[in-house]
């Protein structure tokens, strides 16, 4: 979409007056029953020229901390204090959403499907109505999570932090921790990168679980992106401490099966060789010690205390 301009923007072929909102569906396809599924979109067409950026969440149909965090940001974001184009899409896999899963009908993760075919899965279709009449229109994007099913994430944002621009992008959001985070083949970062949009993925909380503190992070790293894009005015958003930046992270597994205890929370900093659990069978015996093998930051851990061997049980970030 390039820098917004003082006419309409048009999305979809719905056109969206400067200074107003907009909201529509894009239809996407029919379930066996004939059901129609569209996608949710909003359209906030800000007074004044500015940046586009995107917001998506839902991705993964069973992640819908998101949902709310776009819902809460479009409830404070007034297009007529608005400089440049928000577009959010809530719910990008409706599929999943109402399901309460994961995947798509066909199994697929669409985290995994892009930049997507006009001609291929149901996947395949869906990553390229998002690419082609959502991300490609924007420079700036964000991407919300949460932890897989069984998995909490302390609030983070992960980027190409090798590229300066999306790195002072992600410090401006404000999470406690920031991580370089490599591309990966087929997720919406990495084909959204590839057509020149820089993009935050943010990760917090769990699987379909609303978290208070998830949510007021989102929110609040929403509008100071807002904020440091020069799309929105600082208002009265609170300063937040330097972030633990980090150069990766890493999860540590299971040596055998058994039942974790955890000693450690989300947020807490480890040293080598720390104890930050262990692991029991039934019956209380054969006690396995889980430490540490480097320093860093406790990001996520399973919320399943039984455990196989090769289990990921405690994702560590590292400086």
């Amino acid at each position: 979409m390039g820098r917004a301009r003082r006419e309409g923007a048009t999305i979809a072929g719905v056109t969206t007056a400067p200074g107003a909102r907009t909201d529509f569906s894009i239809p996407l396809a029919r379930l066996l029953t004939g059901t129609r599924l569209d996608l949710p979109v909003c359209v906030v067409h800000g007074a004044r020229p500015g940046p586009s950026l995107w917001l998506t969440a839902a991705i993964h149909g069973d992640e819908i901390n998101g949902v709310e965090i776009i819902r809460q940001v479009l409830g404070i974001v007034d297009p007529v204090r608005l400089a440049g184009t928000l577009i959010a899409v809530p719910i990008v896999n409706v599929f999943g959403f109402i399901e309460q899963q994961r995947y798509l009908p066909d199994r697929r993760d669409l985290n995994r499907s892009f930049p997507g075919s006009v001609r291929g899965s149901l996947a395949a279709r869906l990553a390229h109505v998002l690419m082609h009449e959502i991300v490609r229109r924007c420079e700036y994007g964000i991407d919300l999570h949460t932890g897989s099913r069984h998995r909490t994430n302390l609030p983070q944002v992960r980027g190409d932090l090798d590229d300066e621009r999306t790195r002072q992008f992600a410090l401006a959001f404000g999470a406690p921790t920031v991580i370089h985070s490599r591309l990966r083949d087929g997720s919406l970062r990495e084909a959204a990168t590839r057509v020149g949009v820089h993009v935050l993925l943010y990760e917090a909380g769990e699987a379909l679980r609303f978290d208070q503190q998830a949510t007021r992070t989102g929110v609040r790293g929403v509008l100071r992106a807002l904020c440091f894009l020069r799309m929105w005015k600082k208002g009265r958003l609170r300063a937040m401490p330097e972030p633990f930046e980090a150069s990766g992270s890493r999860w540590i597994r299971a040596r055998r099966s058994g039942m974790l205890h955890l000693e450690v929370a989300l947020g807490a900093g480890v040293v080598p060789d720390q104890r930050i659990g262990f692991l029991t069978d039934a019956l209380g015996g054969r006690l396995t010690v889980v430490r540490s093998p480097f320093e860093g930051l406790v990001i996520g851990h399973t919320t399943n205390p039984l455990a196989h061997r090769g289990d990921a049980l405690v994702h560590i970030a590292m400086e």
